[in-house]
C-alpha cells in the first residue's frame, strides 16, 4: 500500500467551493482509502492506497467529487516518496541567505512551459523574487510573502 497526497484546488476559498474536511476524509474513505487525514480547510489530503496510479486517483478523485459535491475541480496526487524529493530539490532551500518560511512550491497542470508564457511569467517578478522550474513543479522565493506576489496559482496556471 502507498502513501499519497492529494492537493484539491479551488475549494474553501473566499466562500466558494465549499467542503467539510469530515466530509472529504469520509468520501476518500468511501473510495477504501485508509489512514485518511485532512489538513486544515486547505484540501489537502494525506491517504494510502493499494493503486499504483496517481493519475488514476487524480481522475477518480475528482469525479467523485464532481458527483457529490456537483463542482470541478482540479486535483493532484503525489506519492510521499515523489514530494520529498520535490522538497529536497528545491534550488532555494539551500541557500543560507533565504529564509526558507518564504519558499513555496507550486505545480502546474501541464509541462513544460512554451518560451513566451516564460516571458510573460518572468515580467511579473517582484524584485528579490525568484522562480525556478523543474517539468511541471514551480519552485518560488517570495521575500514579500505569498500573498503579495503575482506569481500565484493563478496567474502561472493561465
Amino acid at each position: 500500500m502507498a502513501s499519497y497526497i492529494s492537493i484539491i484546488r479551488g475549494i474553501n476559498v473566499s466562500g466558494q467551493k465549499l467542503i467539510k474536511m469530515t466530509d472529504l476524509r469520509q468520501l476518500y474513505e468511501n473510495l477504501g482509502f485508509e489512514k485518511v487525514t485532512t489538513y486544515l480547510q486547505s484540501g489537502n489530503v494525506l491517504f494510502f492506497s493499494t493503486e499504483k496510479d496517481a493519475r488514476v486517483l487524480e481522475e477518480l478523485i475528482a469525479s467523485v467529487i464532481k458527483n457529490s459535491f456537483g463542482f470541478d475541480v482540479p486535483v493532484i496526487v503525489l506519492k510521499a516518496e515523489t514530494l520529498e524529493v520535490i522538497i529536497r530539490d528545491n534550488p532555494f532551500v539551500h541557500d543560507e541567505d533565504k529564509d526558507v518560511s518564504f519558499l513555496y512550491v507550486t505545480f502546474l497542470s501541464a509541462s513544460p512551459l512554451k518560451s513566451p508564457d516564460l516571458e510573460k511569467i518572468l515580467t511579473k517578478r517582484k524584485p528579490r523574487e525568484e522562480i525556478a522550474f523543474v517539468s511541471n513543479v514551480v519552485y518560488l522565493y517570495c521575500p514579500n510573502g505569498y500573498g503579495t506576489t503575482k506569481l500565484n496559482n493563478n496567474f502561472l496556471e493561465t
